[in-house]
């Protein structure tokens, strides 16, 4: 099995009110999942990771057993996500170091993850995932 997570996260003030929203697709393209949740006072960086983290929970209740067999590909407008997932860049901050560690755990569930960055234009739907639960704040 393979899928596709679209994910963003967003604050508005750093920190401030933020939200992390995520569009998870099949092999064909279609939505079959979608993650919209407020996270309170927090900042820009800590909502990309989260947006991400509660992709991949949503993606295991979906997939259940089979996520050892299943590969994923996320993409994320964060350059600063993708690049530390990546390795590319250290993950220096405490808080996020905790995130990061979060988000391999979660991921390592699954057979095959890779990251890659696309431009904000492409990364829409997960945006206005993210926004919605920033305009709900709860």
């Amino acid at each position: 099995m393979q899928f596709t997570i679209h994910a963003d996260g967003g604050s508005r003030g750093n920190p401030g009110p933020s939200g992390a929203g995520a569009l998870i697709r099949d092999h064909l393209g279609n939505a079959v999942a979608s993650v919209s949740q407020f996270l309170g006072t927090r900042t820009n960086n800590y909502a990309e990771y989260e947006a991400v983290i509660l992709a991949f929970h949503e993606l295991a209740k979906l997939v259940g057993k089979k996520a050892g067999e299943t590969s994923v590909m996320v993409k994320m407008d964060s350059e600063l996500v993708v690049k530390q997932m990546k390795g590319v860049y250290k993950v220096k901050h405490p808080i996020m170091k905790a995130q990061y560690a979060r988000l391999l755990q979660t991921a390592g569930a699954f057979k095959n993850v890779s990251f890659a960055h696309v431009p904000r234009a492409e990364n829409s739907d997960a945006d206005a995932l993210a926004n919605e639960a920033m305009d709900r704040r709860s």
